[in-house]
């Protein structure tokens, strides 16, 4: 593995830098008031307008086809960008669960027909996807959900509800998983479909976290019509009944290095440090904390830059996503402790220390619970016997 960045690399990362600290400052210079949090409606039409600034200038996807909105950068370019993005405190990608869940499994299942129909709608974000796994009674437990599809004359029938939906009050489409074989059971029979929200029959209804924001929804869906040209290509993204491959490959673009990339941790873990810094350098054993989290960020860049050399040289990504997940969602947690034990009393409860810090705590829950990916990590990476 080479550590060693080319000179057009570099010159990526310059041109990065660059567009990133002249469009940010114009971005919140056309607000004319705070960066509000993308999980509420005033904030999500913000972000919107910076997610149509970074497709404006081909950020959006930049290791895209062109002809899909991207710019042909390889993964290790990719990589610079996430670091320079979060190190600028760019805001949080809105479109994530487009670009980052949706996408990757698009380009590995999907058509040419949906690639070229779907993939430039995501990137500028006129299609705006959120993602409808679970149910009331198929969380973590995904094979046992309910949620059915019933094959009729031009598209499909579906009933059933999905919850928990992130941003699902203010997207336009969800991709799901619904099951397409009456009388199959877990993981068989389950078909991959593309929804528009606005289809008749599908009610979305959001609701509040306990953080006061407004980015969760409930999707009814009640005997609504999904006809099969209703995306481009088709809206079963790969073979009918065989979701749960398609969706265990965006599981791994979600508990992978897709969504989390270590740009983010990084960005965090030097703020931290700029923290103890500021505030005199605290104790020994904060020192201790500081450091010992600044150097895990650290070695899950390079734990990244491993799974990224093998991804470049053709290898599927696997269960090592469990890994990944387990690291990044842990570290988010402990690099936002470590920050409010040093703010102490000063730490304010709507601090971006302890909102950060609220959110950490549903790191080693959403993109399947920890102990789910322990499991996984034990029966399929250590091969131990499934009690």
């Amino acid at each position: 593995m080479d550590l060693s960045w080319s000179e057009d690399e570099k010159g990526f990362r310059r041109e990065a830098r660059a567009w990133l600290e002249t469009n940010l400052a114009e971005w919140r210079d056309e607000l004319a008031g705070p960066v509000l949090s993308g999980d509420t409606p005033e904030g999500f039409a913000q972000h919107l307008r910076w997610e149509r600034r970074l497709f404006a200038g081909r950020w959006a996807a930049v290791s895209w086809a062109p002809h899909h909105g991207g710019r042909g950068a390889s993964l290790w370019e990719w990589l610079l960008f996430e670091e320079e993005y979060h190190r600028a405190g760019a805001p949080m990608r809105v479109t994530q669960n487009g670009v980052f869940l949706l996408a990757p499994s698009v380009y590995e299942f999907g058509t040419a027909a949906q690639r070229d129909g779907i993939l430039p709608r995501v990137a500028n974000a006129d299609d705006l996807w959120c993602q409808g796994w679970s149910e009331p009674n198929a969380g973590s437990d995904l094979a046992s959900l309910t949620s059915a599809a019933r094959r009729v004359d031009g598209g499909w029938v579906l009933d059933g509800q999905k919850t928990w939906t992130t941003r699902g009050a203010f997207c336009t489409h969800l991709f799901g998983l619904f099951r397409t074989v009456a009388g199959s059971t877990r993981h068989h029979g389950l078909s991959y479909l593309l929804v528009p929200l606005d289809t008749p029959g599908v009610t979305v209804r959001g609701f509040g976290r306990l953080d006061g924001d407004e980015g969760f929804a409930e999707v009814f869906f009640d005997q609504a019509f999904l006809a099969d040209e209703a995306v481009p290509g088709g809206v079963v993204l790969g073979e009918p009944g065989n979701g749960w491959a398609v969706a265990m490959a965006t599981a791994g673009s979600e508990r992978g290095l897709t969504l989390r990339s270590p740009g983010r941790f990084l960005a965090t873990a030097n703020r931290l440090a700029g923290l103890l810094a500021e505030r005199g350098g605290g104790d020994a054993v904060l020192r201790r904390r500081v450091a010992d989290a600044w150097m895990k960020a650290e070695a899950y860049q390079l734990h990244t830059l491993r799974a990224v050399t093998f991804l470049a040289a053709g290898e599927q990504a696997g269960p090592e996503a469990s890994l990944s997940k387990l690291w990044w969602s842990e570290l988010d947690v402990e690099l936002h402790e470590t920050a409010l034990d040093l703010l102490g009393p000063d730490a304010e409860r709507d601090g971006p220390w302890s909102r950060g810090w609220q959110f950490s705590l549903s790191g080693p829950i959403y993109a399947g619970t920890n102990e789910v990916q322990r499991n996984i990590a034990a029966e399929r990476l250590l091969g131990l016997p499934r009690r």
